[in-house]
């Protein structure tokens, strides 16, 4: 049985009871928020594994806690809306969602995504890749998990370092959208495939001296992204 920790902030408490008995019921640790700015405080008190998060919630909604999650803290946060428009899904996942699921949906699916998301987040895809990267301006190191661009250190979330080292690690290579998610979030990934170009697009702002005009993380029209160092 898992003992990891799951928040979830959801108002309507029909769903929210509903989604904790069945996570409860496969061993996790679950925690209760009915407002945005409660759950972020939550959040924050508490460290959860991972964070199931409404969108539309008083006092705060789940965009802008999802924004400030991702800004201080560092853990999955998986997003849950009546919302059914694709804008909210892009928007969702340009903020930093790791997942996104509309409602109604069934607690199988609830669950088996849950798993999912937290299996990815717990998995460490260059952990066999022992040697730190420099290219110019650009340093990865591995076993302290700094990036350095032009003399200064880059803070980077977990899944843009391993992207970056992935694809660093093989400089002029293309590789397809379908293989970096399988590589990096696990073939049983059932997300949205734009999570990958959301990843690049932060990992360009951060490294590129213009990120409109990359030159070390291309596009490969048609095909994927490739590393040319």
């Amino acid at each position: 049985m898992s003992s990891e920790k799951i928040l979830i902030i959801e108002d309507e408490e029909n769903i929210l009871e509903a989604v904790k008995y069945s996570l409860t019921q496969e061993g996790y640790d679950v925690f209760t928020s009915m407002d945005g700015e409660e759950g972020l405080e939550k959040a924050q008190e508490i460290r959860p594994d991972l964070v199931l998060l409404d969108i539309m919630l008083p006092k705060m909604d789940g965009f802008e806690v999802c924004r400030i999650l991702r800004k201080n803290l560092d853990m999955p946060v998986f997003m849950i809306s009546a919302k059914t428009e694709e804008i909210d899904r892009v928007v969702g996942l340009e903020i930093g969602a790791d997942d996104y699921l509309t409602k109604p949906f069934s607690m199988r699916e609830l669950v088996a995504r849950v798993r999912n998301v937290l299996r990815r987040a717990a998995l460490n895809p260059v952990e066999n890749d022992l040697e730190d990267i420099k290219y110019g301006e650009l340093e990865i190191h591995l076993t302290s998990h700094r990036v350095i661009v032009r003399g200064e250190e880059i803070s980077m979330k977990p899944k843009e370092f391993d992207l970056l080292y992935f694809l660093a690690s093989h400089k002029g290579r293309a590789f397809t959208r379908d293989q970096i998610l399988e590589k990096l979030w696990g073939n049983e990934f059932i997300g949205d495939i734009r999570t990958v170009d959301v990843h690049v697009r932060w990992i360009r702002e951060k490294i590129e001296a213009n990120p409109s005009q990359p030159k070390k993380l291309v596009t490969i029209r048609g095909l994927g992204y490739r590393f040319d160092g």
